[in-house]
């Protein structure tokens, strides 16, 4: 087969339509379009429109919020870290950062960030570097010796700020104190 042999399938490339290039086409005239009416016209969108009765977008009630702020981490589990490294695919001795996560396949697209989950049990003792973990996670890699260092993006569960108070709950403390 040489260069100039080079063809398509039959059927793989259609012509586009050609319309209003006169009677002679089949498709002259009104192109396609027929008689008035608001469709013949340029410039038309009826997406949603439902001759003037209430379209059913604005009918049905809103539902819920999308915090556009949010914070998108990837997740993973502690059984999955234990099994790379079991597997020889991760080296506990170094550093478990996000780059070696991803380069032992256990993390692929990297939003915002690694979140650690403690599903699962980890029997080694491993030095994590990601950008949050769950209190039990943090839990379960201490007592195997290891360690969680977090690099920003997320608080430790020990020093997350507590809760307010109800303002109802507030304002017995202080008429108790007087």
């Amino acid at each position: 087969m040489k260069l100039n042999e080079l063809r398509d399938n039959k059927g793989a490339r259609k012509e586009r339509k050609r319309v209003g290039r006169g009677p002679g086409s089949g498709l002259g005239k009104t192109a396609g379009r027929g008689m008035k009416g608001q469709k013949s016209r340029s410039g038309v969108a009826l997406n949603g429109f439902e001759g003037g009765q209430m379209p059913i977008h604005m009918r049905l009630p809103k539902r819920g919020f999308n915090n556009i702020f949010r914070k998108h981490f990837t997740i993973v589990n502690l059984g999955r870290v234990q099994q790379a490294i079991d597997a020889k695919r991760l080296d506990a001795k170094k550093p478990v950062t996000i780059e070696a996560l991803k380069a032992a396949g256990l993390v692929g697209k990297v939003k915002d960030g690694v979140r650690l989950l403690a599903k699962g049990e980890i029997k080694t003792k491993v030095a994590f570097e990601v950008t949050g973990a769950s209190a039990s996670a943090i839990k379960a890699v201490e007592a195997a010796g290891g360690s969680v260092k977090l690099a920003g993006g997320e608080k430790p569960a020990a020093e997350k700020p507590a809760a307010k108070k109800p303002a109802k709950e507030a304002d017995e403390d202080k008429g108790a104190d007087a």
